[in-house]
């Protein structure tokens, strides 16, 4: 299977809407560079998702949760868990990642492997994200699963689909042999904040192109501007303004590339008023100019 192209399109819950792979074989698998890692918006999905650095460094914000990771390091992030990768510096960064729907390696839930295996990390209260990183045996081993999984679906070698589903029903083992013994439900504070985040960015998604503060972000969810600016942090790992920064840039890079539209135009659209402003903003996040984006990305794009 092709390696597919990476287009996250959200519904006001930040909901994920595209389907991952088809009915057959529901997966899915992603190659991000720079550019596009930094054009994943905050979502979530019923699947199941890997993440595995090959260059460079990134962050993973999973839940309220953050980490900066290498190459070589990743993590798995569960079913309905709210997500975002963002890029650390100027360098090149290559990450794969694979989402997939539990059935893949679960069967029907009628079966031993959902039953024993995938349902004790499905449940309420499960651990939302696991880190991996090469500092014990186990993650290693589940590290170069992913690894195998993702290289398979790449090369096509045949019965390519065995080689992933093996890969990932070895992550699933692993996870499952790893989990913490009990896990704590979630505090009413981490629900509280979950669903005023889950409110704030519904609202900036639909008002992003028009004047925005923290004020109003903070109004859509009936909380001071303090309250609002201490659970972006906890959530999101970063500040309303910042995320309104980030999809702003974002909505533009769709633009640039579905459009025929000018930059400044794009710009404006997208809430930047100075046309100087968004170029620097697009480049300190996408890590080239607006124009650069653009010729890139048609480049890329089959006739």
């Amino acid at each position: 299977m092709a390696l597919s192209r990476c287009e996250c399109v959200t519904d006001g819950r930040n909901r994920e809407l595209v389907r991952h792979g088809t009915p057959a074989f529901p997966l899915a698998c992603y190659r991000h560079d720079g550019g596009t890692v930094n054009a994943v918006p905050w979502h979530w999905h019923d699947e199941l998702e890997t993440v595995l650095v090959k260059e460079g460094r990134v962050t993973v914000s999973v839940e309220g949760e953050s980490r900066e990771l290498g190459p070589g390091e990743g993590c798995f992030i569960a079913s309905g868990a709210l997500h975002h990768v963002w890029r650390e510096g100027e360098g090149p960064v290559e990450l794969h990642s694979m989402v997939f729907h539990p059935r893949l390696v679960g069967g029907g839930v009628e079966s031993v492997f959902w039953q024993g295996y995938l349902e004790p990390l499905l449940a309420e209260g499960a651990n939302r994200r696991v880190w991996l990183s090469e500092g014990a045996s186990w993650e290693r081993e589940a590290l170069e699963a992913v690894e195998a999984a993702f290289r398979a679906c790449r090369e096509e070698p045949p019965g390519f689909e065995f080689l992933a589903r093996e890969g990932l029903s070895r992550l699933v083992f692993l996870l499952w042999a790893h989990r913490p013994a009990a896990r704590k439900p979630p505090s009413e504070k981490v629900l509280r904040d979950g669903k005023r985040i889950r409110a704030m960015l519904r609202f900036v998604e639909e008002n992003y192109a028009g004047e925005l503060t923290a004020a109003r972000i903070a109004q859509s969810a009936a909380v001071s501007e303090s309250e609002c600016l201490r659970c972006f942090r906890s959530m999101t790992g970063t500040t309303p303004m910042q995320y309104v920064r980030q999809l702003r840039v974002r909505r533009a890079a769709e633009l640039l590339e579905a459009t025929e539209e000018k930059v400044a135009d794009i710009g404006a659209a997208c809430g930047f008023q100075e046309t100087s402003y968004f170029a620097r903003t697009f480049r300190a996040l996408m890590g080239k100019s607006p124009g650069q984006y653009r010729a890139e990305r048609r480049s890329a794009s089959p006739e």
